[in-house]
């Protein structure tokens, strides 16, 4: 009796060794996005998964409003995850003065926040991950202006208003054009990141100024709309439209001569440097402040 109770007692502590093993040292990370609707954020999402993939304690979870537009989504998913006590959350703000309030909540619930893609003027955050957006529209401001000799009309299609990714990158386009006295910028209208958006908006442009020569769309989505608006036009080789993002379908629409640029921002980059990031800061070590993921201009 002694040895069965003994062994009893053995399995016992055994079982609840395993039990804290699997459980106390799991770190469970989320990562919100902006949307999962586009190959983009598809990347960003699995950058993350890689960077998890190598922490065999981290959980990562990817979650995401069903549209970048769908600013309360996002909020409801954050008070989400802030009730269910996560170690750290990634997020990509769709919209800042929305986001900010419940990023203070997760913070006084002691769950450090990284903020990635798109920044926001918020002192609690832990670091911010991203590119350089103005560099990136003054990348494909300054193309546009070589590709027309320093001549012409030009319009930009534009994502949500007042999201500061697509503030930067006209901000850029606009400081990039300014230096050449014979360039127009005719139009800036948005287009709120999405492809069909994009294509109507192209229309609309194409209607008004039948003498425009390039269109900067502040991202690929809005971009390859717009290429179908000037196809649809017959005017393909004869308005020039740059995107940023560079997805396999921007690159190709580039070597197809359909695109007349494109800037990479490297969202495996970006998505597996905020992983990487909240599991750090998930872990109490030291993150950096700003953590940059580059740009680069992409041409046939």
């Amino acid at each position: 009796m002694r040895c069965r109770a003994a062994l009893a007692i053995v399995s016992a502590l055994l079982m609840l060794s395993c039990g804290r093993g699997s459980s106390a040292h799991k770190i469970e990370i989320v990562l919100v996005t902006k949307a999962l609707d586009s190959e983009w954020w598809q990347r960003v999402k699995s950058g993350a998964e890689e960077a998890a993939r190598a922490e065999p304690d981290v959980r990562l979870v990817v979650v995401a409003p069903e549209r970048e537009v769908n600013i309360d989504q996002q909020v409801a998913i954050l008070e989400d995850q802030i009730t269910r006590g996560v170690s750290a959350i990634a997020v990509a703000p769709a919209g800042a003065s929305e986001i900010v309030p419940v990023l203070e909540r997760a913070k006084a619930a002691g769950i450090p926040v990284i903020v990635f893609d798109t920044d926001v003027n918020w002192a609690g955050k832990l670091s911010f991950v991203g590119s350089d957006n103005k560099h990136a529209g003054q990348l494909a401001g300054d193309y546009i202006v070589k590709l027309l000799g320093e001549k012409g009309k030009v319009a930009v299609i534009r994502g949500i208003l007042g999201v500061s990714t697509h503030e930067d990158r006209l901000a850029g386009f606009r400081e990039a054009v300014a230096k050449a006295p014979g360039i127009q910028c005719v139009a800036v209208q948005p287009a709120n990141s999405e492809r069909a958006l994009g294509m109507s908006v192209m229309e609309n442009l194409l209607t008004t100024y039948p003498d425009l020569k390039a269109v900067f769309a502040t991202n690929d989505q809005m971009a390859l709309g717009a290429v179908e608006a000037i196809a649809a036009h017959n005017l393909a080789g004869k308005v020039a439209v740059v995107g940023v993002d560079a997805t396999s379908e921007g690159v190709r629409a580039v070597q197809d001569g359909r695109l007349a640029a494109d800037v990479a921002m490297h969202p495996e980059a970006l998505g597996g440097s905020a992983a990487k990031a909240a599991i750090a800061a998930a872990r109490h070590q030291p993150v950096a402040a700003k953590i940059e993921t580059g740009e680069s201009l992409v041409t046939k």
